[in-house]
């Protein structure tokens, strides 16, 4: 599907992803406009000095958690981009209700949001933790991933076309281990959890780009 014209939700929109999803797509597809949706209003307001007021972005403060703003967001929109959640693994295991309110129930809010709007497509932005999950972060996204995989048996050839893409070890995203790994390196020391693991890498803009292929395939 074509980006061209079309006016995109991005959920979490303030993100390492959102901001950089913003950046290409403005400047090489001509969307329509791009909704921002997301809880900072502090971060809102930098992103839109960062755009110089861009007139095709705007800003609505909300939460997933919240299905009746949802809706209202959705209204005319044609591509929902959902990468609205709870990251950290350490918060997610401290918090897990919260983790399981904005990463499952989240999830199922913007699928029942976009059915109900008409919206054209659904992207999710999962992770590589939803594959055989250790943690619960990981288990909310994989479980995120069957609620919107299945959102397509609900839908038919009438509604949204429901999918997922999952991101990686993405270098200087917010929060990212690689800040850790750079800071340990002033001191000649790197942290290794496990010495059998092992990690891809890629940069932000080569995760938006995959997921901009994914999206208009």
């Amino acid at each position: 599907m074509s980006l061209k014209g079309k006016v995109i939700l991005l959920t979490g929109g303030t993100g390492s992803f959102g901001e950089k999803f913003t950046e290409i797509v403005l400047k090489e597809h001509d969307p329509k406009a791009i909704r921002i949706f997301s809880r900072g209003e502090l971060l809102q307001m930098q992103m839109a000095q960062r755009f110089n007021h861009d007139l095709r972005l705007r800003f609505f403060i909300g939460d997933v958690r919240d299905k009746e703003r949802l809706h209202l967001a959705m209204n005319g929109v044609d591509i929902v981009v959902h990468a609205a959640a709870l990251k950290q693994i350490p918060a997610c295991e401290y918090n897990p209700f919260e983790a399981i309110q904005t990463n499952v129930m989240g999830a199922k809010n913007v699928i029942d949001a976009a059915m109900s709007r008409g919206v054209a497509k659904v992207m999710a932005i999962s992770t590589d933790k939803a594959v055989n999950p250790v943690n619960l972060y990981g288990a909310t996204k994989l479980c995120a991933e069957k609620l919107l995989v299945q959102g397509n048996s609900y839908t038919g050839d009438s509604g949204p076309l429901f999918g997922c893409v999952r991101y990686g070890n993405v270098i200087e995203s917010r929060g990212s281990v690689f800040e850790v790994f750079k800071q340990q390196r002033e001191n000649g020391k790197i942290t290794v959890t496990d010495k059998r693991m092992t990690r891809f890498w890629l940069t932000i803009e080569q995760g938006v780009r995959f997921a901009s292929v994914a999206l208009k395939g």
